[in-house]
């Protein structure tokens, strides 16, 4: 087999194979006794057509069979022995005619991972947000944890107020005609939520308990039944239940629900768990801040391969993750086009981080030593509350220990980086101020 490779670019070659003769005679061969099992020539059993009679019937076939086993047979072979190391599969972009007593040629072109060498990495100069820490953290926590325990009960009060959920039934009208899906018997409401029509929660806030009233309100303009969009409607509505939220107090009886000996370890818990969360955010902000400064300074094409593997690791981390909170990707608006096209500057970036990585650990001559796969095995077994045994059976896969690898040196790399650099600590920007929300008190409480 003769091999010339040939660099079209920093992240493609372009291989142009020959395969001998004799190679392609068996390859033909073997083709040619597959057919000969179920050819079916009329003056001929099956398995005892001659060979010359099969070339007359079968010959375009024979030639097509023989050429898959010939490439599959031969280009990985020539990946090895010219130390190609392809990221995607390699396409074939000109296959010649299998033919007996003839050579037989193909070119391919492979996708590989650039070459490069990394420039004005040391002494970098980066800014890492000086930490503060809020109490009322640990307030806010506390209240949403409370929140989490909430249960709805039947109020006592006679007229319902924002905030409250009532038990409603209600039927909509356009011109005094009754429409399609506009009905609903005993529907549970939260007063507040905006999940209705707009205007319509703030006409329920002050009904009693069985009292009716017509509703007006009009469809937004860009409403999704087009047949209702922009017209003025008007809702018949029962009040049937008051129900309001039961929030629980928050004290030692509450801290023991999340595994606290008393509310006071509980804030503790709370404010130990907020400063790691907040400090791991600065550091992950200074690396990602690391990051973008040495790709900007590095420029490099990233193959395509590597973009869309990276992209379909993302789409499945993003998927489990919404499968978890009982959603999908088709919820957001989103699907597997979509989901490429938002994310891939995003893939491509992290691409480049983990090559401009890895070329620096090359060029530091900087390894991973056994000790530290031990304590990173350690670690994950801590972490997820299994036997270390475990871990290491896991571990004994290749390519999951190959995988655990290259985190190990990613983070000793960035570490080497960020103890080499001159950082200055800054105030924390100011968080995005939401607007205030309008408070309407016109109306009074009737308890």
């Amino acid at each position: 087999m003769k091999v010339t490779v040939e660099d079209l670019s920093p992240i493609k070659k372009k291989l142009s194979l020959e395969i001998a003769a004799d190679v392609v005679a068996v390859e033909l061969e073997n083709a040619y006794k597959k057919i000969a099992k179920t050819a079916d020539i009329k003056g001929f059993r099956k398995g005892k057509v001659p060979k010359e009679i099969l070339k007359q019937h079968y010959g375009s076939r024979a030639q097509y069979d023989a050429t898959g086993p010939l490439i599959n047979n031969t280009l990985y072979k020539a990946l090895l022995d010219n130390e190609i190391e392809a990221v995607s599969q390699p396409e074939v972009v000109n296959s010649g005619t299998v033919a007996e007593g003839e050579p037989f040629s193909y070119d391919v072109e492979v996708e590989v991972r650039p070459e490069i060498v990394v420039k004005d990495y040391k002494n970098l100069s980066l800014e890492k947000e000086k930490f503060t820490f809020d109490e009322s953290v640990v307030d806010q926590q506390l209240e949403q944890m409370a929140n989490s325990k909430m249960q709805l009960e039947v109020t006592s009060r006679k007229k319902a107020r924002d905030g409250d959920t009532v038990v409603i039934d209600f039927e909509g009208f356009i011109d005094d005609t009754p429409f399609e899906n506009g009905s609903a018997k005993d529907f549970e409401l939260a007063l507040g939520s905006n999940s209705f029509i707009p205007g319509f929660e703030a006409q329920i806030v002050g009904m009693k308990r069985d009292q009716e009233k017509d509703v007006a309100v009009t469809f937004p303009e860009g409403y999704g039944a087009k047949d209702l969009a922009g017209k003025p409607a008007m809702f018949k509505v029962l009040v049937k239940e008051i129900k309001e939220k039961n929030i629980p107090e928050i004290d030692d009886a509450f801290a023991k629900e999340f595994d606290a000996e008393s509310l006071d370890q509980l804030k503790e818990q709370i404010k130990e768990n907020s400063i790691a969360q907040e400090q791991q955010r600065i550091e992950g902000q200074m690396h990602e801040d690391m990051m973008n400064a040495l790709i900007e300074s590095n420029p490099f094409d990233v193959p395509e391969g590597m973009i869309e593997n990276q992209l379909l690791h993302l789409k499945d981390s993003f998927t489990q993750k919404l499968k978890a909170q009982g959603m999908t990707l088709e919820m957001l608006g989103m699907n597997d086009e979509t989901f490429a096209t938002t994310y891939r500057d995003m893939a491509a970036q992290q691409i480049k981080g983990e090559l401009i990585i890895d070329a620096i650990a090359a060029q530091e001559e900087i390894v991973v030593e056994e000790s530290l796969v031990e304590e990173k095995m350690q670690v994950i077994a801590d972490q997820n509350n299994i036997p270390l045994e475990q871990v290491q059976k896991y571990f004994e896969n290749a390519q999951a220990i190959a995988g655990l690898k290259g985190q190990i040196l990613q983070e000793k790399t960035s570490k080497f980086l960020v103890d080499s650099a001159t950082i200055t600590e800054v105030e924390p920007k100011p968080a995005e101020q939401a607007e205030p929300a309008v408070a309407d008190d016109s109306e009074t409480e009737e308890s």
